[in-house]
């Protein structure tokens, strides 16, 4: 996680470790010509989220993009697809934000 989880700590705590861990792993693995990728989506539109997005709080969760939406679960695939492309071999260690501009960072 890119951003504090105040309701879940553990969670966001969880995602951090898992982005150090790919980056770890990137490192380690190139020279055996494995890549190793990340996508980290904001919400996404799935059973698990389902009550929360149809919940009090779900307005305010898609009204965090400037699309006014969550991602669907084909959007966050292809982003995943991305990092299976031959082409893709340098971007081995890359975090791919897949948030619908949710939320930034540079």
């Amino acid at each position: 996680a890119f951003r504090g989880e105040p309701d879940t700590p553990a969670y966001g705590a969880s995602k951090a470790g898992l982005n150090s861990l790919s980056q770890s792993l990137a490192q380690a693995l190139a020279p055996a010509g494995v890549v190793v990728g990340v996508v980290a989506p904001g919400f996404v539109e799935t059973d698990m989220a389902a009550a929360v997005l149809a919940g009090p709080r779900g307005d305010a969760i898609r009204g965090d993009s400037p699309f006014g939406r969550v991602a669907t679960v084909d959007e966050v695939a292809e982003a995943v697809l991305f990092f299976t492309q031959p082409n893709a071999k340098w971007c081995t260690g890359s975090i791919i934000d897949c948030n619908g501009a949710s939320y930034l960072r540079s």
